[in-house]
C-alpha cells in the first residue's frame, strides 16, 4: 500500500520524512497567504504546526482562502484549519490558538511554543512589528514574513530574500522602517512581489463586516493565484530551511 508522503519520498529521499516529522513551525495569521502555508506543509509531512489567527472566516474570504466555504463562513480560521488539515495529515500534532498577537501575547507564544520556523502572516503592521521582534528574541532559527498580497495580479511575481533587500511593496517599506527603530531587519526573511501594487477598480471604504480590532481599514482587492504563491512560496522557503539546516 502507498503511504501518504510517498511521492514526496521519492523527491526528497527517505531522510527527510523523519527530520520533516519532527519539525516544529508556528504560523501566524490565517488569512488565505497563512492558511495555503499551512496546508502546503501539513501535505509536506511536517509533524508540529501551530496555527494562530483570532479571525474569523468570512463571506469575503470565498474567492481566495483555502478554508473558506458556505459550510464554514462563521467559524474561527484556526480551528477550521486545524480540522482540515488533521483530515490531511492525522499523525500530525496540529495546534490551534484563537490568539490576538501584540507585544504581551507575542513572547507568550514562543515560550509556550518553541519552533524552528516562524511564518508570519499578518498584514496589520504594529502586530505584525511585535511578533517578529518576539521572534527574534527567542532566538527562532528561522524568521519569515509574507508581506503584501493583495492588489496584486502576477503570481510569478512573489520572491523571496532578506527583509532588508525587499522593494516595491509598501508594506515592506514600513516594516523596514518600524523595525528600523527597534534593531533593524537582519535575521527577518521576507516574501514579497516585485509587482507595483494596483489601485482598486472602483473607490472603497472601510468594511465593517469582520471582526474588528484595531484600526479599521478598506477593504483590498485580491487575487487567489496572487495569495496562494506568496503562501506556497513561504512553504517552499520553510522546507528548504528544514531540510538544508544540519
Amino acid at each position: 500500500m502507498t503511504t501518504p508522503f510517498a511521492r514526496l519520498e521519492l523527491l526528497l529521499g527517505s531522510d527527510a520524512l523523519p527530520r520533516l516529522a519532527s519539525a516544529r513551525v508556528v504560523i501566524a495569521g490565517l488569512g488565505a497567504v497563512g492558511a495555503a502555508a499551512a496546508e502546503s506543509l501539513a501535505r509536506s509531512a511536517v509533524g508540529h504546526l501551530v496555527l494562530v489567527d483570532f479571525d474569523e472566516l468570512r463571506a469575503s474570504n470565498l474567492n481566495r482562502h483555502p478554508f473558506a466555504f458556505h459550510s464554514t463562513i462563521g467559524e474561527p480560521k484556526a480551528d477550521t484549519a486545524a480540522r482540515f488539515l488533521r483530515d490531511i495529515h492525522p499523525d500530525a500534532e496540529i495546534t490551534p490558538l484563537s490568539l490576538f498577537l501584540d507585544a504581551d501575547t507575542s513572547p507568550h507564544l514562543f515560550a509556550d511554543h518553541p519552533c524552528d520556523v516562524l511564518i508570519d502572516a499578518i498584514d496589520s503592521l504594529l502586530p505584525k512589528t511585535e511578533l517578529l521582534l518576539a521572534a527574534r528574541a527567542a532566538g527562532i532559527p528561522h524568521i519569515l514574513t509574507c508581506l503584501g498580497a493583495a492588489r496584486k495580479t502576477d503570481p510569478a511575481r512573489f520572491v523571496a530574500a532578506d527583509l532588508a533587500d525587499s522593494h516595491t511593496c509598501p508594506l515592506a517599506r514600513l516594516l523596514r522602517k518600524r523595525l528600523g527603530r527597534r534593531g533593524g531587519t537582519a535575521g527577518i526573511r521576507g516574501i514579497f512581489s516585485t509587482e507595483p501594487p494596483l489601485d482598486p477598480a472602483e473607490p472603497v471604504e472601510p468594511a465593517a463586516d469582520f471582526y474588528i480590532r484595531g484600526r479599521l481599514r478598506p477593504p483590498m482587492g485580491s487575487l487567489h493565484a496572487c495569495t496562494a504563491a506568496a503562501g506556497l512560496l513561504a512553504a517552499r522557503e520553510t522546507l528548504r530551511f528544514l531540510l538544508d539546516t544540519p
